[in-house]
C-alpha cells in the first residue's frame, strides 16, 4: 500500500489586469449607479424641490413682508428661505441611498457583486463612495441655483443676501454635505436592514417621527435630546440664528456625522457576519 502526497492547494494569482482593486469596484459601482432610472428620477426630483420650494416660499416671503412683525424681522435667515427644499430633498435623497443597496438585495444581484468582490467590504465602500459624489455635486448645484432664485424673489422687498454674507456660504454648501449624510445614512440601513421598506420606515422615522416624539416629552427632557437628533443636529450647518439650547452650526454636523458613522461601522459588521 502507497501512500500518496499531495502538494497543497494554492490559489492561483490573477494577472494584474483583472485584480480586484477598490477603484475598480467604485468604477463598477458607478457603472450601476447610471444605468439605473431610478437614480436620474430621484436626483431630478430632488433639484426640482430644493429650486421649486425656493421659489414658492421666496414668492410668498417677498409678498408677507410688509405684515412681518418687529420680531420676526429680527430672527429672519434670507439663506434659510433659498434652502427650504432641503426638507422635502431629504426624504428623496435618502430614499435613493437605501435603493442603492436594497435595490440589489431584492434582485439577488448582489449575489453577483460579492462573487466579484468576495472579501465584501470594497462593495460597500464603493456603493458609498460613488453616492457621496454623485449626491454631493448634484445637491450643491440645486443648493446654489435655489440660493440665487429664492434671493432674487427677496430682493424685490430688499431683503436679500449674499454668498459674502457671514454664514451664507456655510449654510449653502452645509445643504448638500446634509443631503449627502441623509443618504449615506439610507446606504447604511439599506446594508443593515438589506430589505426597502424597513430601512425606509426606519430613515423615515429618524428624520421625521422621533423629533416629533421627543418635542413632545417634557421640557427638561426635551432640550437634551431634541437638539442631538440626527436631522435636527444635521441641519444646523444650514443655520444663520443659533437659538438659545441649539447646538453650534458644526457641532450640530458633528453628532450627524457621528450617526453615519455609527450606521456605517454597523453595516460593516453585519456584512462580514452575514451571507450574501
Amino acid at each position: 500500500m502507497t501512500t500518496t502526497v499531495t502538494e497543497p492547494v494554492r490559489r492561483a494569482e490573477l494577472p494584474p489586469d483583472v485584480r480586484v482593486t477598490q477603484a475598480r469596484v467604485v468604477v463598477s459601482e458607478w457603472v450601476k449607479f447610471r444605468s439605473l432610472r431610478s437614480s436620474y428620477v430621484a436626483l431630478a426630483v430632488s433639484l426640482a424641490a430644493l429650486v421649486g420650494l425656493a421659489a414658492l416660499v421666496g414668492t410668498i416671503v417677498a409678498n408677507n413682508w410688509p405684515e412681518f412683525g418687529a420680531e420676526e424681522r429680527a430672527r429672519f435667515d434670507p439663506a434659510r428661505v433659498s434652502l427650504s427644499g432641503v426638507f422635502l430633498a431629504q426624504l428623496i435623497i435618502g430614499v435613493l441611498g437605501v435603493l442603492v443597496v436594497s435595490g440589489e438585495y431584492g434582485t439577488g444581484m448582489i449575489r453577483a457583486s460579492m462573487s466579484a468582490a468576495p472579501k465584501r467590504l470594497p462593495v460597500l465602500w464603493g456603493k458609498l463612495a460613488v453616492f457621496a459624489a454623485v449626491g454631493f455635486v448634484v445637491t450643491g448645484v440645486g443648493a446654489v441655483v435655489a440660493f440665487f432664485v429664492g434671493q432674487s424673489l427677496l430682493s424685490s422687498q430688499h431683503i436679500e443676501t449674499t454668498l459674502g454674507a457671514p454664514g451664507v456660504l456655510r449654510a449653502v454648501l452645509g445643504a448638500a454635505l446634509y443631503l449627502t449624510g441623509v443618504g449615506l445614512l439610507g446606504g447604511a440601513l439599506g446594508w443593515i436592514f438589506r430589505h426597502t421598506a424597513g430601512a425606509i420606515s426606519t430613515l423615515l422615522g429618524l428624520l421625521l417621527v422621533v423629533p416629533l416624539v421627543a418635542e413632545a416629552l417634557p421640557e427638561s427632557w426635551a432640550r437634551n435630546i431634541v437638539p442631538y437628533l440626527p436631522g435636527n443636529a444635521g441641519q444646523q450647518i444650514m443655520a444663520g440664528h443659533v437659538d438659545p439650547g441649539e447646538l453650534a452650526p458644526w457641532t450640530g454636523f458633528a453628532w450627524f456625522c457621528a450617526y453615519i458613522v455609527a450606521g456605517v461601522a454597523i453595516a460593516v459588521v453585519l456584512l462580514r457576519r452575514r451571507d450574501a
